[in-house]
């Protein structure tokens, strides 16, 4: 037994030889069980696959802390939700028990790189190794010296055609959990051709497929240890496109062949952004979030079709077509992001949310493989063009865009969790008062549509739709639509209906327009959502990105504004547990004071002092937010991750910028976390952002110059960002207070 146990660690050793280079290489730094345990929500996944492409694995198990796998699922659809296509090795005779048992493995025997994963399952003494390609993918199995051997492949309605001896197609019917806008249950199909061969890619030998009770099983008998391939392709087509694809991809290539190519292709993407400076810690948490960024959204085409969830039809196109994206985390931080490095890919992914639209006659929200699954509130998808206008991207078509995003926004419900189902009642008081109503405490909801967990939302959604009606506004005088502009710009201002000025908190009202007397730190059951959602009142008091002077002026000056915020990092919970507070406000994680780092409505809040005439308190803040909530441990993201909305935050604000307010091409400053940061643009220009010296003691900016010249205020534009150049801080352990202090772009 420990001879056998010492083999495979050499094989696993030798694994990860494969995987790692020298600390020259970027991908050094990535490590996916960053994040994995959670602080009270879902914990971030571990994924294997390679940037924004349709295959991704994540093992069948919740969180790191587990010690078990239920299987290893061949393909990922949707980031989050249940896999398909779930594989199981074993040794024995196959019982019923057999594909529910969960297998036993070793933390320490893992390895995770984004493009191999490998563990060791203790009793059934089998190591396994995962290694992705586009549309495919090669599970490489080690079994030990046993007479009789398996792989058992579940799934929801799997449907076989046998090919060949060690072959196999197998079509998985899945249904998703959520019910749609026609109140149906969405399903499509997912094909995968599949092969078992020997190590050397030679077909096995003497192995026998059974196909009973919609299972299916691959087993086979031998003297001594086997390394098998499992080797597949997936398609959205049909089964021909499925072998297809896997004969693009995997003909004459072993799995050897994939690890290599993988971290090449890691690499090239990664080092996109090279950096030099900072702690170990830092590069660790910087490149592993960078990484995550490039797990959604992913190109669903193949060989120049594609299957569309939005007409159910299969389409002829040369372009990628992406699917999976859940805008109201991504619009922030993760799409601008994206837009400095990969502005292409942005351009290909909002000429797939057009083709969406013209598919289904709905922008969608947070698109998935199959549809919209209408998430969270308010149609942030709309600033995703805004963004891209503003920030010179082209290649989708905008007119279409706007006649989605204005119908979004005038025929379609805001209640929450419903987007694109048309208008009722409360939308139509809505849209006369400029205010969605709320619920006083114990008043019963009146009607069906609203959900009984997800509530009305109501503060939330007014402030969330003047920000999309901002976005209207603004593309609607780009393309000349003067009536349009003046609509949607009266409705922008909707945010200062629920102002409450003895609270200085957007608070509720009913539809009598009188105020709802509630505690904004506690009121609204879980997650606030009678009023607001994930966060609390003292969170959203901030969220009107789109008329920061606006805001100002409620708050009753620039320094008013200042000393609000500095009590919003101070505020305390009025004397109740925190351990009561986090049975409404579990979503509300990374808590300081009342300002929570663990919920994306609150990114943009520390860099709020850039506005308010005191830069070095966002200096100050950014800096102990990374330190303290974004460290590289497997506790070390403070909330959802949700596929790089969070860790784009991190990302952006190392580098020493940030986008407050997605739509502008602007970004505000601060202190960088390395002493070089290098992007390689798309456009072959190179931006350089240089702060020698920086570290936690020496932050506080004394002078920022662009090319040369000294800039006066805390921001830059786009345009000199991809024109390329040097952005040069000059950092000192302590605070000018008059640096950046005068004024900023509007």
């Amino acid at each position: 037994m420990t001879l056998k146990i010492k083999k495979h660690a050499v094989l696993f050793l030798l694994a990860l030889a494969s995987g790692v280079a020298s600390h020259a290489d970027v991908t050094d730094y990535v490590d996916p069980r960053i994040g994995t345990i959670s602080k009270l929500l879902v914990p971030t996944f571990p994924t294997f696959h390679l940037p924004n492409q349709m295959i991704r694995m994540v093992p069948g198990r919740y969180e790191y802390r587990d010690d078990q796998i239920s299987d290893f699922p061949m393909q990922l659809y949707a980031h989050r939700f249940s896999p398909i296509f779930k594989m199981k090795p074993g040794t024995g005779e196959v019982s019923e028990d057999s594909w529910n048992k969960k297998m036993m493995f070793d933390h320490d025997l893992e390895v995770m790189h984004p493009w191999l994963y490998s563990t060791y399952l203790l009793d059934e003494e089998i190591a396994v190794h995962f290694t992705p390609g586009k549309k495919t993918a090669v599970f490489k199995v080690e079994f030990p010296a046993n007479p009789k051997k398996h792989l058992l492949i579940s799934g929801s309605k799997l449907a076989f055609d046998q090919r060949a001896a060690n072959a196999i197609a197998v079509t998985e019917s899945f249904k998703f959990k959520r019910r749609n806008a026609e109140n149906t249950y969405p399903t499509m199909d997912a094909h995968c051709y599949m092969e078992l061969t020997d190590a050397a890619g030679k077909p096995l030998e003497g192995v026998q497929i059974g196909t009973e009770n919609g299972k299916l099983r691959f087993s086979w008998t031998s003297e001594g240890p086997q390394t098998v391939l499992l080797k597949y392709a997936i398609s959205y087509i049909d089964q021909a496109q499925a072998r297809a694809n896997f004969n693009d991809e995997l003909t004459d290539r072993r799995f050897d062949d994939l690890v290599r190519d993988g971290k090449r292709i890691w690499s090239d993407t990664l080092s996109r952004i090279k950096v030099k400076g900072g702690t170990e810690q830092q590069k660790r948490s910087f490149y592993t979030a960078l990484y995550r960024n490039y797990e959604r959204m992913v190109d669903i085409n193949e060989d120049g079709r594609y299957y569309s969830g939005y007409d159910k039809k299969v389409h002829e196109s040369d372009r990628p077509f992406y699917v999976d994206d859940w805008v109201w985390d991504t619009y922030l931080a993760a799409h601008p992001l994206r837009t400095i490095l990969n502005p292409a890919m942005q351009s290909d992914m909002l000429n797939s949310y057009v083709l969406m639209y013209q598919q289904s006659g709905a922008l969608p929200t947070f698109p998935q493989v199959f549809e919209n699954s209408r998430c969270m509130f308010a149609y942030h998808s709309c600033a995703l063009f805004l963004d891209a206008l503003n920030k010179g991207l082209k290649g989708f078509d905008l007119d279409a865009a706007y006649e989605g995003i204005r119908k979004n926004l005038t025929e379609f419900t805001a209640i929450p969790w419903r987007q694109g189902i048309p208008n009722i009642e409360l939308d139509a008081f809505y849209h006369e008062h400029g205010f969605y109503p709320a619920l006083r405490p114990g008043e019963k909801e009146s009607y069906p549509l609203v959900d009984g967990f997800e509530k009305r939302q109501s503060v939330a959604i007014t402030l969330g739709m003047a920000y999309d009606a901002w976005v209207a506004a603004e593309l609607a005088k780009a393309l000349g639509k003067n009536e349009d502009y003046e609509l949607f710009s009266n409705k922008a201002r909707n945010y200062r209906k629920l102002w409450h000025p003895e609270q200085r908190l957007f608070m509720p009202k009913d539809m009598a327009g009188e105020w709802i007397n509630i505690n904004p730190k506690l009121d609204g059951g879980p997650g606030y959502r009678d009023y607001y959602d994930e966060n609390n009142g003292w969170t959203y008091a901030w969220y009107v990105q789109h008329d920061i002077d606006g805001l100002i002026e409620l708050l009753g000056g620039r320094q008013a504004a200042e000393e609000r915020l500095d009590q919003l990092f101070r505020e305390d919970l009025d004397g109740v547990r925190r351990r009561d507070y986090f049975v409404n406000g579990s979503n509300a994680t990374g808590l300081v004071g009342q300002f929570a780092m663990g919920n994306e409505p609150a990114f943009h809040i520390p860099y709020l002092y850039n506005y308010f005439g005191a830069p070095w308190k966002t200096q100050r803040r950014v800096r102990f937010l990374l330190d303290v909530w974004f460290q590289d441990t497997y506790h070390g993201i403070p909330g959802d991750e949700d596929g790089g909305g969070m860790t784009a935050f991190v990302v952006l604000s190392s580098m020493g910028i940030y986008p407050v307010t997605p739509g502008l091409p602007i970004y505000t400053l601060t202190s960088p976390v390395f002493e070089e940061t290098t992007i390689d643009l798309e456009n072959g220009e190179t931006f350089v952002i240089k702060a020698p010296g920086a570290s936690r003691q020496n932050k506080y900016i004394k002078k920022v110059f662009l090319n040369g010249e000294e800039l006066e205020t805390p921001f830059i534009t786009h345009d000199q960002i991809t024109r390329g150049g040097t952005l040069e801080f000059e950092l000192g352990k302590y605070p000018d207070k008059e640096w950046g202090s005068k004024g900023y772009i509007h």
